[in-house]
């Protein structure tokens, strides 16, 4: 059969996706080594490397797309979650404001931004990035919670029970 890159790209994606990480990374190293500067294998290597949980290997990988690709806003997404679930903290200040730089309106980094300023105990900046995201998408559960428990902290029980009248109108969330 006939093997070129985006049959292997696809292969991999469906092992990774049946939990098959090992033989999806070495669908994505093969399709590497016939088109290394193709950056949505580096993503995807990367993606699956995360999900098997070598962080270490995820963020060399990203990295390798974000040479190729530093506009990608779905990899400055996932730069900034990884950078933040490895705790550095600068490099995930960094990629989530490069990706609020390409758009502004990316509700799900302004709440990971939220996030990370929480996270710092800096609950009024944080409640700044939360309150961004809830205006871009008033429907975001994990943002509308990130902000109650940021009105908590701040002792503003009005915003907090704000926010939680309105999780309770979200009949579904992830």
């Amino acid at each position: 059969m006939f093997e070129n890159c985006e049959i292997l790209n696809n292969q991999a994606i469906e092992l990774a996706s049946h939990g098959e990480y090992e033989e999806a990374i070495a669908c994505f190293k093969r399709a590497i080594t016939m088109e290394k500067d193709n950056y949505l294998l580096w993503y995807n290597l990367g993606i699956t490397y995360r999900d098997a949980g070598d962080l270490e290997a995820a963020t060399a990988a990203l990295q390798k797309a974000y040479l190729i690709k530093p506009e990608d806003e779905s990899l400055l997404e996932s730069l900034t979650t990884i950078y933040y679930t490895i705790e550095n903290f600068p490099e995930a200040f960094r990629y989530a404001s490069e990706a609020l730089s390409i758009n502004p309106d990316n509700y799900r980094v302004w709440n990971t931004l939220g996030v990370l300023y929480f996270n710092q105990s800096d609950f009024e900046t944080a409640c700044e990035a939360f309150e961004q995201a809830v205006a871009r998408n008033p429907y975001y559960y994990d943002a509308l919670y990130n902000l109650r428990d940021c009105y908590e902290e701040l002792g503003n029980e009005t915003g907090a029970d704000e926010c939680e009248k309105r999780m309770k109108e979200i009949p579904f969330h992830d």
